[in-house]
């Protein structure tokens, strides 16, 4: 008999704190070899643990809600074994015992068998039948993100039995009631961390400019049907990925990590969007490469991470390698955010204000005329260590050049 060790993969979460959210075997259940075993959180995004080997779940497994690490031995498999009758799963408070996995998806599959804890939260916080739902994990397991798609593809209306299990229990996405006390849940905890770190660590300063979207909007409006028959989304995000790139080719510096003993100035481009997810918090999906990309290929990567964001379906390095990060705040209607807090350990953050028609002077055959145009405030939120104003200026001038006079 040998012992194989389930060892949480250095790649899958590489500088990302996670959480074990749940075990989906019990001790002594027979396992195979890639079967999902286990359930992570990270501050991000839920995955799946394989079993490293085919045998029999031990009993040293690591106790749901324990914070681990990258590399960490968190159970172990008895490989040649045969399987004995499976004892206790370590379980949240919160849950019911789960019941034992099964191995493949047959004709009489019941999805229930096979829900992770946060699963089965996710259905009951929902009313959501598992039966009406295809599990795309491992074997035709129904994983968190399938259960997110099936609910936002659901019509709005709520049902009979939906109206009754809201009164059980208050989905999040309700107003929130003076006098409550909410737990703070992992991405949350995970947001406030990185935020507080951020601030402690670089001073920061920022520079306003302001911007006409006269000539991106004109664009947009010619290409946008050209586009979606390519299943690209034309957005304003896409020209200001594009002139940042330009912007930080003119400046190298903004594009780079402070070190105490070097300045690392990154040679490729990969610009982080900032995406809300209402009150689940906030993601920062990444595209990578984008000095490589045409328009056209950064409207189709961003369609891609941003529509696998909202259905929770971003895998870890979608979400890594960043070098700098664009948060467009004015979506939700601010007009100036500062400062806007640095992801660390990047060196900037842009920040693009709301969309909104001003008044404006502008020179018309040599007379200063009163003109209506679509404008916005542009900032940039530096580390000082890295970073003067002077560049700041520069960085923000190229990148306003660019937006107003796009070709």
């Amino acid at each position: 008999m040998t012992q194989i060790d389930i060892i949480v993969s250095e790649g899958e979460a590489e500088g990302t704190r996670f959480t074990l959210r749940a075990w989906l075997k019990s001790p002594g259940s027979a396992v195979d070899v890639d079967e999902p075993i286990a359930e992570i959180e990270t501050d991000k995004v839920t995955m799946e643990v394989p079993a490293p080997g085919a045998g029999t779940l031990g009993d040293n497994l690591t106790a749901v809600g324990t914070e681990v690490e990258p590399g960490m031995v968190i159970g172990s498999i008895k490989s040649g074994e045969s399987a004995s009758k499976p004892s206790a799963a370590p379980q949240s408070s919160d849950e019911a015992p789960a019941k034992p996995a099964r191995a493949k998806k047959d004709q009489n599959f019941d999805p229930e068998l096979r829900l992770s804890p946060s699963v089965r939260r996710l259905l009951s916080e929902h009313d959501c039948d598992p039966a009406q739902i295809t599990g795309t994990g491992r074997g035709g397991r129904i994983t968190r993100a399938d259960v997110l798609a099936y609910i936002e593809r659901a019509p709005s209306a709520p049902s009979p039995s939906s109206k009754a299990q809201s009164a059980k229990s208050q989905p999040p996405s309700q107003p929130v009631k003076f006098g409550q006390k909410i737990p703070h849940d992992p991405m949350r905890r995970a947001i406030a961390e990185h935020m507080q770190r951020s601030v402690s660590t670089a001073p920061h300063v920022t520079a306003v400019f302001e911007v006409d979207f006269t000539a991106i909007m004109r664009d947009r409006e010619r290409q946008k049907e050209t586009f979606q028959r390519h299943n690209a989304k034309l957005t304003y995000t896409a020209y200001f990925i594009a002139a940042c790139v330009k912007a930080i080719q003119a400046v190298p510096t903004v594009n780079s990590r402070w070190h105490d003993d070097e300045l690392e100035i990154f040679p490729d481009i990969n610009i982080g969007i900032g995406t809300a997810l209402g009150d689940k918090g906030l993601v920062v999906p990444v595209v990578h490469g984008a000095q490589d990309l045409s328009l056209q290929g950064i409207a189709e990567r961003l369609t891609d991470i941003t529509t696998r964001a909202r259905a929770n379906q971003l895998r870890p390095k979608d979400m890594q390698g960043g070098t700098f990060t664009i948060s467009n705040h004015g979506v939700s209607g601010s007009l100036v955010a500062t400062p806007i807090i640095i992801n660390q350990p990047q060196s900037a953050i842009l920040g693009v204000g709301k969309l909104e028609k001003r008044v404006v002077v502008r020179e018309l055959d040599g007379h200063d005329s009163l003109v209506i145009c679509p404008m916005a405030y542009v900032s940039l939120t530096l580390d000082h260590r890295v970073l003067d104003g002077h560049q700041a200026n520069a960085f923000l001038t190229t990148w306003v050049e660019t937006i107003e006079g796009w070709k």
